[in-house]
This record gives C-alpha cells, structure tokens and sequence, in this order.
C-alpha cells in the first residue's frame, strides 16, 4: 500500500508581490480527495492568521472626515491605502509604528517606522502626497489576528484620537483544488489532489500549506482526547450512578386517564409516572374517592402503554 505523499509541482512570485505555488498529493483512496481539500480550503482562508494595520492616528485630526492640510489625499482615501500595506510579524503581540514626514514628499510604506518584529513586504506601496511644506505626523496600530474584523470590533474599547480601521488578517488570497482518479493496471482506483494556493507575500505557499496541515492535526488530536476524557469520565459515572426508570419524568397526562382517575391522583401531588410509581396498589386506593375501579383503570393503562406492572 502507497502512503499519501506531497509534493510541490510550481512555485511564482508575481510583479504584484503575490506568491503562488501549486502542489500535488498523491496515492489517496477513493473519495480521500474531496474531503483533503475541502478542509484545507477552508483552514487556509480561514483559521491562518496575519498582521494588518488597525487603527493610525494622525497629529491634529479626531476623525475620518477631516482634512489634512497640504495633503492630496483626504482621511478616508489614506486608509484605503494604509489598507493594502502587508506586513510579516514575528510576535502576537499588539505594536505601533510611525510615520514623520516633512513635505513636499510622497509617503510610501517603507517610510513606516517600525518595531524589529515587524517587516513590510511592500514597500513601495503608495499611501499619500504632500504639496506643501507641511509635516504630516501618523501613529499606527498594528495587531494580529485571524479573518476579517470591521471597524469598531477590532478593540474592546475604542482608543482615544484613533482612527479604526477594517481589518484584513487572512495573509491567503485564494484557493483552488481538483481531484483526479486515477486507475492502475490491477484496475485498482485511487485519487490525487492538486491544490493551488495563492498569499499577500507575508506567509509562502509552503508554509501556508504546512501551518494549515498542522492546524488539522491539532484539531483532530483535541477531538481524540475529549473524547477519550469522556469515555473514562461516562465509566466513572456508570459505576457510581443509581439506575433511573426511563419513564419517571413522563407526565400522568400521557396516560389519557379518566377525568375521576386523573383528577385524584393530582390532588395527591401525583404528577409524573416516577411519583406514581412511588405508590403501592393498597396505598393508592386509600386515596381520597380513589377506588377499585380507578386503581384498575391505572394498572391497566400502565401496563398497556408502558409495559410498567404494579404488584
């Protein structure tokens, strides 16, 4: 028996900064193809994380809908464009950056100060102009995380003079896949998965595939020792447990008795089959207009319906 293996079968860096790379897993069984690349699929583009621009902060502006004097570009269009900065993180960690810039000049990503852990992977990337001689001072915010988050959700509570800002996290653009059968000389079937993947330049497609492989595997292992913490835990519980009769909590309604029968056994708190149950034939018919025939008309409908003898 062949064991599933992988390979990569192309590997692009495009002029826009994205990296593509294409990969083939061989030697699947029937029907293995769909179910791999579905999970992938959805663990690439949802569950990988990255580290965008949150929120900036620009000297002298309280919101979005100012003006910076001098500048081109109005507030919301420079978001736009912090937007499309991509960044690689070595830490988790919430960092700033910053921006000081003395005009006339052009502000472009690589004029962001940054914190050692961080790295822009375009730095060419335009943010704004500035026509005059102005100095235009920005603080940003810069955080990991996974999916998409808009404005207003990224921070628990919202920071003083900062600008928020809809965050990208997922550092993958797009994945595609095809199963193909393939069919031996011994007419023994099996599948292989090609798998493209397509990311912003922060993460390869090597490690995207390799983190959402593990990812996987993590999840899985989780599921495997719940449920064995749960197996040992219903045991426990087994051993320990008292029996209960299945039909204790049914309601006497269920019984369709009588309106003389049903009435009787409500005025002596008899609400449920497990409180009837409580009861011996002498004791119920010492109830209160309870009779012969009342005792009757219930032993037999117990017996017809749940199967439940009385002695």
């Amino acid at each position: 028996m062949d064991y599933p293996y992988i390979n990569c079968l192309k590997s692009e860096k495009f002029d826009s900064g994205i990296l593509y790379g294409q990969f083939l897993i061989n030697s699947l069984g029937p029907g293995q193809g769909i179910s791999i690349g579905n999970i992938l699929r959805r663990v690439l583009l949802g569950d990988l994380g990255g580290t965008c621009i949150t929120a900036i902060r620009i000297a002298g502006i309280r919101d979005e809908f100012s003006v910076i004097v001098g500048v081109r570009e109005d507030i919301l269009e420079i978001l736009l464009n912090l937007k499309g900065v991509i960044l690689k993180s070595k830490t988790l960690d919430s960092q700033v950056g910053r921006i000081k810039v003395q005009g006339p000049a052009i502000i472009t990503a690589d004029l962001i100060q940054l914190p050692e852990d961080l790295k822009i992977i375009n730095p060419n990337h335009y943010i704004a102009t500035i026509s005059s001689n102005n100095t235009v001072e920005i603080e940003l915010k810069f955080d990991h995380g996974t999916g998409y988050k808009l404005a207003g959700k990224s921070f628990p509570e919202k920071s003083e003079d900062f600008i928020e800002l809809d965050a990208i996290f997922m550092p993958i653009k797009k994945v595609d896949f095809k199963v193909e059968t393939i069919y031996d000389n011994s007419k023994n079937v099996s599948e292989r998965l090609v798998i493209e993947i397509w990311t912003n330049g922060s993460i390869t497609p090597e490690e995207a595939i390799f983190k959402a492989s593990h990812s996987i595997i993590g999840l899985f292992n989780t599921l495997v020792n719940n449920q064995l913490n749960s197996d040992i835990k219903k045991s426990q519980e087994k051993d320990s447990a008292v029996s209960i009769d299945p039909y204790s909590n049914i309601a006497i309604e269920e019984l369709q008795l009588s309106v003389r029968a049903y009435n009787c056994l409500k005025r002596a708190q008899i609400h449920t089959i497990g409180d009837l149950l409580e009861y011996s034939p002498e004791k119920l018919q010492q109830l209160k207009n309870f009779g012969r025939k009342s005792a009757d008309e219930v032993f037999i409908t117990l017996k017809t319906k749940l199967g439940i003898i009385l002695k």
